[in-house]
């Protein structure tokens, strides 16, 4: 099991090589999730990301991690599911989350992810002008501009893949 300091030092280094500027945020983990995290540190929800692992439930099991905004929902029973070809798809748990990735919810990330896992991300995420990512633990978020994602591997810009709240 990776520990949360060396997840932190991968994605540390996975933004550096993007070559962007960028902010690292050390957050309170009690206030890692999205809703709490934005009010205590001021972020406005339209520029804080969630990372979210979908699994397909067929075998063998496929997952892709989600990039979308807080103020949109993740299309898992449309758009997702259409995408992966699957008949039954759900948001990956906690612990298949964290083995995936090595990654906790609440700071899971694009950087620094497996080799190989597809990552999509939904079209209004580029659009803004710097976006807050987890930082691979609880204790980290980053902020970025949202160009930084379209460097990474297995990156693909998806038009609707969530939709507004």
């Amino acid at each position: 099991m990776t520990t949360d300091e060396e997840i932190e030092a991968a994605v540390r280094e996975a933004v550096e090589r993007t070559g962007l500027p960028h902010e690292a945020m050390p957050v309170d983990p009690d206030f890692a999730d999205t809703a709490a995290f934005c009010e205590r540190y001021r972020v406005a929800p339209e520029d804080s990301a969630n990372t979210i692992v979908v699994v397909a439930k067929t075998e063998p099991r496929r997952y892709v991690a989600c990039v979308v905004l807080a103020t949109t929902r993740l299309d898992v029973n449309g758009a997702v599911r259409r995408r992966l070809g699957a008949r039954k798809v759900s948001f990956a748990s906690a612990d298949e989350t964290r083995e995936l990735t090595g990654m906790l919810i609440g700071g899971v990330t694009v950087f620094a992810l497996p080799a190989g896992l597809p990552v999509w991300v939904d079209d209004a995420v580029m659009e803004r002008e710097t976006i807050v990512l987890g930082g691979g633990s609880r204790s980290l978020k980053i902020r970025v501009s949202p160009d930084a994602l379209r460097g990474l591997p297995d990156v693909e810009i998806v038009t609707g893949l969530a939709n507004t709240i």
